[in-house]
């Protein structure tokens, strides 16, 4: 597959959703699958993938191998692990690590919960490391837990941004040309010794402007950019429906919706957490914004951080929580609110240590309309911002529009 390079629209979302639902889940008709995607069940083509995991990732100038470098404080490697298990016809897949990094590997799978990986001690060489991967695989090795596969997919693990499309192609043409089983110690992506040795056509798919391969440091920064910029694409606002629709609060849910119109933006209720909130986090969406319409309390918030707690989704990516409140000034003194609303630094420790980040929004509640609509742009400008930059130096901290 040919490479592209940083700079292309943002990844699919990758990998495992909350709670273990996989891809369309297990009721999705034929219909709604590609033709690929359909014919690879049609034929119940058994399907695994190998990720060569082994080298030390010289290029990049730091001591921790690439694939081992965080990224919003998460491995590399969990990201291209995300992006092929959300694939629910992948069966197996087998990441081939040296031995000094077989016990981080094991940690990686079990705090980020992946699923069907196994591992194997990778080879002293690429090549070596796919030959281990793929004899796993095969039929009668001692200790077996896998299937054999009619087709394995070879994928770097530094490549996070692989798009299922791709992977389909991949599969078909493998099918349909077949590969070559010999040479692994020249190179299993040349065409020439599939042709040499095994007299079969094989075939070149090419690849999408986001399969590129995190190679240099600032690949790192490119990678974490193009993930804060598809995970910042949904904000859901929680808000007390029952509350009198005259609030100012519905004033600024409509002033978030006018001002990020890039941005999908959905409304989410805690009066039946259970429904529509729920369905939202399965969605992975990974920003809140929380409109608490008692101004003093942090009721509504705290109801938000214990529903994403249990769901676990921030396992995967960081959470931004905006927690709004809204002062009239003529009828509050500033310098008690401001005393209450500092509560928002012992709820931010405690939530922080799930990979939540949670600052506040003191928004003004002046009675004159213009001021007010000033203000609320304000914070929309203020809450867009967070989003995006997802700045955890800004964990705690109560800002004012």
């Amino acid at each position: 597959m040919e490479p592209g390079r940083p700079g292309g629209s943002g990844p699919a979302e990758p990998g495992p959703l909350p709670r273990g639902v996989c891809g369309a889940g297990p009721a999705a008709s034929a219909s709604s699958l590609s033709g690929a995607e359909a014919q690879i069940q049609r034929c119940a083509l058994a399907v695994a993938a190998v990720l060569p995991a082994g080298g030390r990732g010289e290029r990049m100038g730091v001591p921790t191998p690439k694939q081992f470098c965080p990224i919003l404080e998460r491995p590399l490697i969990s990201y291209t692990l995300q992006a092929l298990e959300r694939l629910c016809w992948i069966n197996d897949i087998v990441v081939a690590v040296t031995g000094e990094n077989m016990d981080a590997m094991k940690g990686i799978i079990q705090r980020y919960q992946h699923k069907r990986i196994s591992l194997v001690e990778a080879g002293v060489t690429r090549h070596r490391s796919i030959f281990n991967g793929l004899k796993a695989l095969a039929e009668g090795q001692p200790d077996a837990q896998l299937s054999k596969p009619e087709v394995v997919i070879i994928h770097d693990a530094v490549r996070p941004f692989v798009e299922e499309d791709i992977l389909l192609k991949v599969v078909t043409a493998a099918k349909e040309h077949g590969c070559s089983d010999y040479d692994l110690e020249f190179g299993t992506e040349c065409l020439q010794l599939a042709l040499k040795y095994c007299h079969i056509k094989a075939k070149l798919v090419e690849g999408s402007p986001d399969l590129w391969k995190v190679t240099y440091k600032q690949d790192l920064y490119a990678a974490e950019s193009i993930i804060k910029e598809r995970i910042s694409e949904q904000i859901c606002i929680v808000m007390d429906t029952e509350e009198d629709e005259a609030h100012v609060g519905h004033h600024f849910e409509e002033m978030l919706k006018n001002e990020l119109n890039h941005v999908k933006v959905t409304s989410g209720s805690l009066c039946h957490p259970g429904r529509d909130l729920q369905q939202i986090i399965l969605e992975q969406c990974y920003n809140f914004v929380c409109v608490n319409v008692k101004t003093s309390e942090f009721e509504e918030t705290q109801k938000l951080l214990d529903v994403l707690k249990e769901s676990n989704i921030s396992i995967l990516y960081p959470v931004v929580v905006i927690s709004v409140h809204f002062l009239d000034h003529k009828s509050v003194p500033i310098g008690q609110e401001m005393e209450n609303l500092m509560q928002i630094r012992e709820f931010a420790k405690e939530v922080k240590k799930r990979n939540i980040l949670l600052c506040g929004l003191l928004i003004y509640y002046p009675q004159e309309k213009q001021k007010l609509q000033d203000s609320l742009r304000q914070g929309a400008i203020i809450i867009a911002n967070l989003i995006k930059e997802r700045n955890s130096g800004l964990v705690g901290q109560l800002l004012v529009a």
